[in-house]
């Protein structure tokens, strides 16, 4: 089988299910009545023209006005990825089987499933590296695909030149007009320089410049940092450069794969809101419960082989799921009380010439039940830590410690005391230092001042990602517990292993094959078996499903030792920390609030920053410069008179939004019922369009209630 390409249309023609052949009535009646429509007869003008996107080789020419998928009009609004009982496979392991659904374009949809699952698979399928083996995989033939590029080589460009390459267009446009620009005044195309002019315009080129250093700053690179080559970046580093230049790149269908694994809280925070606001269509793997909130719209469930679509976050999905899991129980519930009762009579009577009859009718019945299975939901993972050994009090002690690399201090004459049952989470800007401290308590970097006191018997356990490279490659998770434990029987080993997914021969394979997230929980699974009475953990989410995830949660949460802990899961973080330390500016001070209230306070933090770099810029342009702007500053009753229309208008636009957004999720879920779909063609037809008509005033709307904020934080409080 192979991956259909098919070209961009109004409708797919639903599958008749009396002839089992495909009718096309419907699609041509859609086709008819978008005709009719003004905007669709421009889009229609525009493919009639000859219109077309630039191609993906370095020759093609720009055609002028080009529209993307998204600008083209109607008929793209009902382009959509369609799965007909698609099965995959990897080898000879079967990924998925019999999956039908559509996602519709702006949808985020958020895929979720165990690790080895699947989900990667169906992003090659997606991005034409992987063919199906069985069904139809549809997607429009003009969209453009972007992912995040799992190598990046050592690049002598500098890092804001490497993020725009992630705009094909743009790339192309510059190289033609600087051809141009550089051509003999013979060979001058005047008319062609002013038509890439104007769509260089129409693409924001003249500001994308700008919008990569946004990009860059969002994900936590310093200015400074802009034209170092990339070369000089660190591999997570280099990941996150990836990363902007698929966000840059204006896609159709953005493909992330666990985009948050390289950041820390503040870059996750701002990819949220950066991919909230994004017009494509998305497909997101994340294990991140919090990230999936606030990013999606509807969750893909892979498990079992199945593929199943629901509308809503990864909150709703949970709902639905436990839902359908107690329904499910209670039919088997009440299966196996008629099939004991069924039974009984049968056991009773068979022997019977007067009720023989009877209980052979009661066996067939049996027979030709449909059996409801149990409900449950396998979990690989089930461990706990072992009661830590006895805590010296302090545990550990740092008396105006100073710590930094090659020079450069990070940490400076700081102060800290853990005592027995802290339960810390460090928190801080990109680069505070907050590795930095795990590792000086850790005992991994010594101060360059000050003393680091441990109390007599501390037991520490520390996991960082680098720890995952000291395991022993050419040996299986069973020898290194063994190492450890050399008495202990082997079968109590393999009993622990198994609590981390190590079962059968994976205890005895080489760590050389494993993923990352599989060599993450062996790391654990090791730490764990130490007995630690103070935990230091940097990051250990990372690569790890959403399962193993809950287990790791669920484990820290009733571990009786210490703990001090850095990560970009919020969930965990809110669910075993009972105190907070923020780590800025050299030090490590208590933080009296929630994570919301650390939202809160970067946000602020970086007010300040960009206003003290104002402030350092009109001192450098001189007295004339600073006067200009004090006469120019409006007075609060300016301010009120500007303000107060904007929120009124803001909070009108919310109410739209609301009631839109409802009518919208009412209009895909009738849609996307194929009793509906076959009813009446006439209600279809209005429903497809009425859901257009309700996407754009919502589109139109978040535009506008983005500009009205924008406003109102240029004006400022009153």
């Amino acid at each position: 089988m192979r991956l259909v390409r098919r070209p961009i249309r109004a409708a797919r023609a639903p599958r008749n299910r009396h002839c089992g052949k495909s009718c096309s009535l419907r699609a041509r009646q859609v086709k008819r009545a978008l005709r009719s429509d003004d905007v669709g007869n421009r889009a229609i003008g525009k493919r009639q023209a000859g219109v077309r996107r630039p191609g993906l080789g370095t020759n093609s020419r720009i055609p002028f006005n080009a529209p993307s998928p998204l600008e083209c009009g109607l008929f793209e609004e009902y382009s959509l990825i369609q799965f007909r009982n698609l099965a995959l496979a990897r080898g000879a392991r079967r990924l998925i089987e019999n999956a039908t659904l559509q996602i519709h374009p702006g949808w985020r949809v958020g895929l979720v499933g165990a690790n080895g699952s699947g989900k990667s698979s169906l992003f090659a399928l997606l991005r034409g590296e992987l063919h199906h083996d069985r069904g139809d995989c549809e997607m429009p033939a003009r969209w453009r695909i972007a992912s995040v590029a799992q190598d990046t080589p050592a690049f002598p460009a500098p890092a804001i030149e490497y993020v725009l390459d992630g705009d094909a267009e743009l790339r192309a446009i510059e190289r033609e007009l600087a051809e141009l620009e550089q051509a003999d005044d013979a060979d001058h195309d005047g008319h062609r320089l002013a038509e890439l002019h104007v769509r260089l315009g129409e693409i924001d080129g003249y500001s994308a410049k700008a919008r990569a250093a946004a990009m860059l700053s969002g994900l936590g690179f310093a200015g400074a940092e802009f034209m170092r080559p990339v070369s000089s970046f660190s591999g997570g580093w280099r990941m996150r450069l990836n990363l902007a230049q698929a966000l840059i790149s204006r896609s159709d269908l953005l493909l992330l794969d666990e985009p948050t694994n390289h950041l820390d809280l503040e870059a996750v925070v701002w990819l949220e809101k950066w991919l909230t606001s994004y017009r494509g269509t998305l497909l997101l793997v994340s294990h991140d419960r919090d990230f999936l909130d606030a990013c999606v719209t509807h969750i893909a469930h892979l498990y079992a082989q199945e593929l199943t679509l629901t509308t809503g976050n990864y909150s709703v999905f949970e709902e639905q799921r436990a839902s359908r899991l107690a329904m499910q129980a209670a039919m088997y519930a009440k299966q196996q009380r008629e099939i004991a009762h069924l039974e009984k009579y049968i056991e009773r009577f068979r022997a019977k010439a007067t009720k023989a009859r009877q209980a052979q009718s009661r066996l067939k019945a049996l027979d030709r039940m449909e059996r409801i299975s149990a409900a449950h939901v396998d979990t690989p993972f089930d461990f706990e830590f072992a009661e830590p050994k006895r805590s010296p009090d302090p545990l550990l002690v740092l008396d105006g410690v100073s710590a930094g690399y090659e020079g450069r201090t990070v940490l400076d004459a700081m102060n800290l005391t853990l005592r027995p049952g802290a339960r810390i989470g460090l928190l801080g800007p990109n680069g505070a230092g907050k590795s930095t401290l795990i590792k000086l308590l850790a005992g991994e970097l010594a101060p360059t001042a000050g003393l680091r006191t441990e109390g007599k018997g501390l037991a520490i356990g520390y996991f960082a990602q680098h720890q995952l490279e000291q395991l022993r490659s050419d040996e299986s998770p069973l020898w290194h517990l063994m190492r450890m434990e050399p008495r202990t029987k082997e079968q109590l080993l393999r009993d622990y292993l198994g609590g981390f997914d190590f079962r059968g021969e994976m205890a005895n394979a080489k760590v050389a094959p494993f993923s990352g997230g599989e060599k993450s929980r062996l790391a654990l699974a090791l730490l764990v078996r130490r007995r630690p009475n103070l935990l230091l953990l940097d990051e250990p989410t990372n690569h790890l499903d959403l399962e193993m995830r809950h287990a790791l949660t669920r484990a820290l949460a009733e571990y009786e030792g210490s703990l001090v802990l850095v990560s970009h899961d919020r969930a965990l973080l809110r669910t075993v920390c009972d105190e907070f330390l923020i780590v800025a500016d050299g030090s490590a001070m208590p933080f009296d609030g929630d994570l919301d209230d650390y939202l809160t306070w970067l946000a602020a933090r970086r007010s300040s920053q960009a206003a003290a770099g104002a402030a350092e810029n009109a001192a450098a342009a001189g007295p004339e410069s600073r006067q200009a702007p004090a006469a120019a500053q409006p007075t609060r009753e300016q301010k009120l008179t500007r303000r107060r229309p904007l929120v009124k208008e803001s909070e009108q636009l919310e109410r739209k939004l609301a009631r839109w957004q409802e009518e919208q999720r009412t209009l895909e879920a009738q849609l996307a019922d194929p009793a509906f779909d076959a009813a009446d063609n006439k209600r279809y037809i209005e429903h497809v369009q009425r859901q257009a008509e309700v996407a754009r005033l919502i589109e139109e709307a978040e535009h506008r209630w983005l500009e009205v904020h924008a406003e109102i934080e240029e004006i400022g409080e009153v």
